[in-house]
């Protein structure tokens, strides 16, 4: 295939609304020396691109930024000193391009995709050699576009200082991307799951992907008392918090004595979190944040993929030209799993 040398890429010129963003056409330069030159397949999207299209994104924003962050493709064309990457071999690449290994650090805080740097919601994308991540090969580009950073992000959480393990206890918190990918994680290790959801619905789906008891909130508000119940007053090893302040007090009931909580989300709004310090010190549990991963755990994430043969989730995928469409899906909360946004006719 020839090179191109036009995209077409979305724009955010003026946060302010799902509507915000502007489709555009902007040349293609020639990779430079470690770059790839990627024609992108498919992309996925985050609570984060929600944020950011409404302007409530904490983090520094790139004037007029090409939005997203995850995608999955196939490089068109090389640089002259790249080794190791062919044309035409299926990749993805990492949340944030400099992240290589170890702990997040200003620098690669600051080198996210769809946010500091412009992001993945395009035809044609050049990225460091360095960030690159090879596709399991049993995977769609559909869905190996949700693993940079919905599946990294469980993955991070549920094997970290103190990885899940069999007979562990895992609670779960709701049914979008990233709680699902715990879910098939944690079960894949031979963990007992507990998910919670306001649908249930979503708790059967739960259910079909192997998590052992499943809490409504809605109809069990007091949900981390059914925890304790369920786990015969022990509490949990991990859990994954998506809520923030709303849900935070609850899951430091919730949580066993040395047990650790992972906060990878602030969907449940504010809350008060007084008791929050006291809970963690009488427990010596672990409070740990989570920004998504490096590409050094992004393969060994891909190997346990492979080696359990994991699906991702994909609930809807939506055509590149309707991009606001799939946004205004995902905000309306109706998903399980993952939404995409198929880039590539062919």
């Amino acid at each position: 295939m020839a090179i191109p040398t036009i995209t077409r890429e979305y724009h955010l010129p003026n946060p302010g609304g799902l509507k915000s963003l502007v489709l555009e056409e902007n040349p293609v330069r020639m990779p430079k020396s470690s770059e790839v030159l990627v024609k992108v397949h498919a992309v996925s999207l985050q609570f984060r691109d929600l944020l950011i299209n409404r302007g409530l994104y904490p983090m520094a924003l790139k004037e007029n930024v090409v939005v997203c962050s995850d995608m999955a493709g196939e490089i068109l064309g090389i640089g002259d000193d790249v080794k190791g990457w062919n044309v035409g071999d299926r990749i993805c690449s990492n949340f944030a391009i400099e992240h290589l290994s170890g702990n997040i650090s200003t620098k690669t805080f600051h080198s996210a995709l769809g946010g500091p740097i412009d992001g993945v919601l395009t035809e044609y994308k050049l990225v460091p050699t360095h960030s690159l991540v090879r596709i399991p090969a049993h995977l769609s580009y559909e869905e190996a576009s949700t693993l940079p950073c919905a599946a990294l992000t469980a993955y991070s959480a549920l094997f970290g200082p103190v990885p899940v393990k069999g007979g562990d206890t895992v609670l779960i918190q709701g049914t979008g991307g990233v709680s699902i990918f715990a879910l098939q994680f944690a079960v894949a290790c031979g963990a007992t799951v507990i998910v919670t959801s306001s649908s249930d619905v979503k708790l059967q789906v739960a259910s079909q992907l192997g998590a052992k008891h499943l809490i409504n909130y809605m109809t069990t508000p007091d949900w981390e008392q059914e925890v304790l119940r369920l786990t015969d007053g022990r509490g949990v090893d991990h859990i994954i918090e998506v809520g923030g302040a709303g849900t935070l007090a609850k899951s430091v009931t919730a949580v066993a004595y040395g047990g650790w909580i992972s906060v990878i989300g602030v969907v449940a709004g504010p809350g008060d979190v007084s008791s929050v310090p006291l809970g963690i010190m009488s427990k010596t549990a672990h409070l740990r944040g989570i920004v998504v991963g490096s590409v050094a755990q992004f393969e060994n994430m891909n190997r346990l993929i492979e080696a359990q043969s994991l699906k991702p989730v994909v609930d809807r995928v939506f055509p590149f030209d309707e991009a606001v469409a799939a946004y205004e899906y995902l905000d309306s909360q109706k998903h399980v799993g993952k939404v995409v946004i198929k880039v590539s006719k062919n």
